[in-house]
């Protein structure tokens, strides 16, 4: 099985040289600029606060604080140092296997960019890879570890080698309705396949999240908007199953808050960012169902 989460190499990795984006903020309209720098070996990816006097968060699952449609890093420590929508990057950073980076941004929120991983993995493209002198080490699944929320539900199983995804979704709305999408793949094919997927959202939940203080960077050039049985994107899709492919992409970056390349199969109905933490908390929650693996190896 082609694997997502593990490029060839098989040692961490950082970028060679820094590189810069800068865009709006998707739920709070505001414009940041987003710094990726090279990191030092085992650092993992850190999120600074550059408005912040250097305030830092590690991407870790138990630093989620926030997950109304976005994932959102918080600090213990200092609850106001926070950085929301890091899902895209962090899915960007896995597929390509960037294990360790320093990602400095002036404000609480990374840029939204098009909607999609795909800028993100551009940026890290032209930064280019750099490998560290330490091998890369992975989080094996034993058993089953299943978590539910309603009539939704995201599950991790063991799997003889690599990562793979299955994910169904369902909406009211005719242009969504019920789609699913299944993927084992290479970083090539996540650039192709699922990076270009946009975020989504329902126009008639649009008013709602901006009331709620959300949603106001939000715009046809960031997310596809869907009104009943058509979305108002002019350009079409950019994909089949665009809708259920984004939520592989949000899977793959939620999921990237392990802290380390994850060796199973994901399985998720009506997943969102929350089912997906706590996926991850229910993981590490028991001992028995997950050792570490490595050094890399396609069968680890």
């Amino acid at each position: 099985m082609a694997d997502l989460t593990f490029p060839a190499a098989a040692c961490r990795q950082t970028v060679k040289a820094p590189v810069w984006c800068a865009g709006v903020a998707l739920h709070l309209g505001i414009a940041v600029r987003m710094d990726l720098q090279p990191a030092a070996p085992g650092s993992g990816i850190i999120f600074r606060r550059a408005d912040m006097s250097g305030a830092e968060i590690r991407a870790r699952h138990d630093r989620v604080a926030d997950t109304r449609l976005c994932t959102l890093l918080a600090d213990a420590a200092n609850p106001t140092c926070r950085v929301g929508t890091v899902e895209h990057l962090l899915a960007a950073c896995a597929a390509l296997g960037l294990d360790d980076a320093l990602v400095t941004v002036d404000g609480p929120e990374l840029p939204i960019l098009d909607g999609s991983a795909a800028p993100f993995m551009d940026l890290i493209a032209q930064a280019g890879l750099a490998p560290h002198p330490m091998p890369r080490r992975a989080i094996k699944v034993l058993r089953p570890v299943r978590v539910e929320e309603g009539a939704g539900f995201a599950e991790l199983a063991p799997a003889t080698g690599g990562f793979s995804l299955d994910v169904t979704i369902e909406f009211p709305a005719a242009a969504i309705g019920r789609q699913s999408a299944r993927h084992d793949l290479g970083a090539e094919a996540f650039r192709r396949d699922i990076a270009p997927a946009r975020t989504f959202a329902l126009l008639q939940e649009v008013e709602a999240m901006r009331q709620a203080g959300l949603a106001r960077g939000g715009s046809l050039d960031n997310a596809i908007v869907v009104d009943g049985d058509h979305i108002l994107n002019q350009g079409g899709f950019r994909l089949p199953d665009e809708f259920a492919r984004h939520k592989l992409l949000d899977v793959v970056g939620d999921l990237a808050l392990a802290g380390a390349p994850i060796i199973g199969h994901y399985t998720g109905l009506r997943p969102g960012h929350a089912l997906n933490n706590r996926l991850l908390r229910a993981l590490f929650a028991e001992p028995d169902a997950w050792r570490e693996a490595g050094p890399f190896t396609a069968a680890a």
